[in-house]
């Protein structure tokens, strides 16, 4: 009932900016706003650890270092990602499909049930992707391969992506909620934990409280298993957990 509660009183918030809500500036100062937080923390850090030893014992490849000019360059390709390509879709979808919003928040079991599959959705969609894409060598050399200009992650590196590779993966996630109904703040909090999951990955950092340290079994990736993605390309291919790679053959570890 708590939760509940806790839940509505946070939908309600959110209802009293309605009038954001539904502009159609709100879905990609959203997401980038997002982003640019989840990633400054890990920023920090780089910054830092070339003058702190106990920092780089964190960093999952201890001899690589993040310069102020590979910041830039992943961030205004970032930025102009979301200006050229994301926004003008974003508007269109504002025509097409005007937000609505209902007054009650959805239960707490419906919206960890529902962001829990939207995620695992999302994961089999990409790893099916980024597999296609690793494969095919045209597909390789005309969509991915700028994504994978560093071989060694940094939390900007998150969204280095090209025009095709940016619009599949925010297909992806925008669609899922749709596909499986859900209510809007469901959908918002699967953005946010999505876009988390995926500055995470990229880090370049395993920390205490990562998250594959808090999925037991060795179910969830994380950084490790993608900054190894990124170092070896032929491995790995999901971006969060790890049964779709058991399963297809393709999971490695560092210690492999």
């Amino acid at each position: 009932l708590l939760n509940t509660m806790l839940l509505q009183s946070l939908w309600d918030f959110i209802l009293g900016h309605h009038a954001w809500l539904r502009s159609p500036f709100f879905p990609v100062l959203f997401s980038l706003s997002v982003y640019l937080t989840f990633c400054l923390p890990f920023v920090v850090l780089d910054l830092l650890s070339p003058r702190l030893a106990w920092i780089r014992t964190f960093k999952i490849q201890q001899k690589s270092h993040v310069s102020w000019t590979m910041m830039r360059s992943c961030l205004a390709h970032s930025l102009y990602n979301h200006v050229v390509f994301l926004f003008p879709l974003t508007v269109l979808h504002w025509f097409w499909r005007p937000a609505t919003f209902m007054p009650e928040a959805p239960g707490t079991l419906r919206l960890i049930w529902d962001v829990v599959a939207c995620l695992l959705l999302f994961d089999f969609q990409y790893f099916i992707w980024h597999l296609l894409h690793h494969k095919v060598p045209w597909l390789y050399r005309t969509f991915h391969k700028v994504h994978h200009k560093h071989t060694s992650t940094f939390a900007l590196t998150t969204e280095y992506s090209g025009a095709w590779e940016t619009l599949s993966l925010g297909f992806f996630a925008g669609v899922n909620p749709l596909l499986l109904g859900c209510h809007p703040l469901t959908e918002m909090l699967f953005y946010v934990l999505n876009i988390w999951l995926s500055v995470e990955d990229h880090s370049g950092y395993d920390l205490p409280w990562s998250t594959h340290r808090l999925v037991p079994f060795g179910l969830y990736g994380g950084a490790p298993h993608h900054d190894l993605h990124h170092l070896k390309f032929k491995s790995n291919y999901a971006p969060y957990f790890t049964h779709w790679d058991r399963v297809f053959g393709t999971l490695h570890k560092h210690s492999d």
